[in-house]
């Protein structure tokens, strides 16, 4: 049998690429890691892992230190990390009430961050656009003028079409069939791919990656602010559906005999659960936002009826709706984020009752539900995980260019 060299080398190719990708996919979202310790994770050799990490440090994507004196006997192996300024995403926010942006380097280090008040009336796309360019300006304006991005996230509080980042629907922004992703391109005018999808499926991303989800293999992340959205981990990725507009969790129709809700339907489980719903309970103002919840759950500290009462009512129904989804997915965990996670504490009976009431026996013996750990930040730091995605996928392909520029710089 005759075996073509280009055929050997090819697949040689392909094998170095994704050994790559597994290194620095573990540094990324684990830390620094030893060799020895990369051995075992990722099942390379020992001349493997040298060898390629040595193609990072030449790339600056990676450097390695002595590691601390352990009193043990035999030498010790070398400490490798990603440098964070080695490759850098901005990461972007477009929540009901807020905007934010961010610098985050590798190994999710964050270099810049600011989070705005989104101004009374500022909805319309080509605003918001120039405002989150104003934003990307001034947490970039420190940064090396030579700094490449890698690319752009960002998270919006609608129904996303990943591939071109055409926002369907927003109704807490007041949109439909919005061109957002080429709104931005041409107000950040940068030379780096942008990827738009829905705030909650990033921050099931960088909770699993991050935060209370860490390792999870099969999770729900709900988040609840003015909306209520969902994202959900299956095997270990992201269910997101044919275009990327599933996990839209706050328009599952729950009260057939519910109020009408922002999205032209009625019943709508963010019509019971959300920040809305809580506050006009409460007898305060829906539109009041976080102020407005952190005098309510004073209240309910101090024991206010009406503010116990409020928390009660979404309680139950969250817990409702939360076990028709234990029912269809079976999941591990789940992570409760925004308000959700804040009230907890609050509505834990009443959920569990609620569960204990209606989910499946045993997958609810499984089930753990926990607050996120990254809280309002969670959306904007799950859009530079997203950015990071292509070069997580490919490091290698980012090495070459990397590596001309370094030479050039040098010369």
């Amino acid at each position: 049998m005759t075996v073509r060299l280009e055929a050997l080398g090819q697949r040689s190719e392909t094998v170095r690429r994704a050994n790559l990708s597994a290194i620095v996919r573990e540094l990324h979202a684990g830390g620094p890691a030893s060799r020895s310790e990369l051995v075992a994770r990722t099942g390379l050799t020992r001349s493997a892992i040298r060898a390629l990490i040595g193609e990072l440090a030449a790339g600056d994507l990676a450097t390695e230190e002595p590691p601390e004196p352990q009193g043990t006997p035999g030498r010790p192996s070398p400490v490798v990390s990603l440098n964070p300024d080695g490759a850098v995403v901005l990461g972007l926010e477009i929540a009901v009430d807020t905007l934010a942006a961010a610098v985050v380097g590798l190994g999710g280090y964050v270099h810049e961050r600011v989070r705005i008040d989104r101004p009374s009336g500022h909805t319309s796309v080509e605003t918001i656009a120039a405002d989150l360019a104003a934003l990307a300006a001034a947490v970039r304006s420190g940064r090396p003028v030579n700094e490449t991005l890698v690319g752009v996230g960002v998270a919006v509080v609608g129904v996303v079409r990943r591939s071109d980042g055409f926002v369907s629907m927003a109704p807490n922004l007041g949109w439909r069939d919005v061109p957002l992703g080429e709104a931005l391109a041409a107000a950040l005018d940068l030379d780096a791919p942008i990827w738009v999808a829905n705030d909650a499926d990033l921050g099931a991303l960088v909770e699993q990656r991050r935060g209370a989800a860490i390792g999870g293999d099969h999770v729900l992340f709900i988040s609840g602010e003015y909306g209520v959205g969902g994202g959900l981990i299956v095997d270990g990725q992201p269910l997101t559906g044919v275009a990327g507009y599933g996990g839209e969790v706050g328009h599952l129709p729950i009260n057939p005999n519910g109020a009408a809700c922002r999205c032209g339907s009625f019943g709508c489980w963010e019509t019971e659960v959300g920040e809305g719903a809580l506050l006009r309970m409460a007898g305060r103002p829906p539109g009041g936002g976080r102020p407005e919840i952190d005098a309510l759950l004073s209240d309910a500290e101090n024991g206010v009826p009406s503010a116990l009462s409020a928390l009660d009512h979404v309680g139950r129904w969250l817990g409702i709706g939360l076990a028709g989804f234990i029912n269809v997915f079976n999941p591990r965990l789940i992570v409760l984020g925004g308000i959700f996670g804040r009230i907890l504490p609050y509505v834990g009976r009443t959920l569990d009752d609620e569960l204990d009431r209606r989910a499946l026996s045993a997958p609810r013996r499984l089930v753990r539900i926990v607050p996120g750990t990254l809280r309002e930040d969670a959306p904007l730091l799950g859009a530079a995980e997203l950015a990071f995605e292509p070069l997580l996928v490919d490091p290698a392909g980012w090495l070459v260019p990397r590596r001309g520029r370094l030479e050039q710089a040098s010369a």
